[in-house]
Order: C-alpha cells, then structure tokens, then sequence
C-alpha cells in the first residue's frame, strides 16, 4: 500500500500511490491511515489523483478513516479522478465529504 505523507498548509496531505482501492487492498489501506493520520494535524487531506478505481470496500474503508478521525479533525478529499467521482457522487458521499479539484503540487518531501 503507497501511502505518502507531507505536512502542507496547515494540513497532513496524504497521497495514495495506488491505481485502485477495492477489496483487496481495502484493509491494508485503512490500517495504514490510522497510522499516518496519528499525526497532529487539524485537517487531513486524501490526495486521490491517481485513483482510477474505488469499490464498495474502498469507499468503506474511507468512510472508515473519516470515523476515526472524527470529530475532532476532518478528513477532504482532492484530486477524483472522473470515475471514482462518478462513485463519490452517485453514492452522495460528495455531500458528506469536502472534495477539492487539487491540493497544491509540491514535491513530497516526508514520504511515510
């Protein structure tokens, strides 16, 4: 599972490195954000520029994460790519999360 994480602009940016969050790596996927969103930070951004894919399980295990760190701390989306919008929206998660078109490009410089 790539994960990486960067501290940018007030928020622990997290970018997955990974075409598809389905079934098989769903689990795998949300034990390793508990890990990383462990560190401080008030807003937790997930990078999902390079996801082609999301099934029911990926979105749970989002879902998940976005429950773990609540309520003290926000998990926002950046980056859907066409078809895991396609998923955000016909499953109005877009309503329930803060979805932004991009996160600030820089070079990470704290891979985890």
């Amino acid at each position: 599972m790539d994960l990486f994480a960067e501290a940018l602009d007030g928020a622990l940016v997290v970018r997955v490195g990974e075409q598809r969050i389905d079934a098989a790596i769903a689990i795998q996927f949300k034990d390793r954000m508990r890990e990383i969103a462990a560190q401080p930070a008030p807003r937790v951004v997930l990078d999902l520029s390079a996801v082609q894919f999301v099934d029911s399980s990926g979105l749970g295990a989002i879902v998940s994460v976005m429950k773990f760190l609540a309520p003290a701390r926000k998990l926002e989306l950046s980056g859907l790519t066409p078809n895991v919008q396609k998923v955000f929206h016909l499953t109005r998660m877009d309503t329930v999360f803060t979805i932004h078109a991009a996160f600030p490009e820089q070079k990470l410089q704290d891979a985890v």
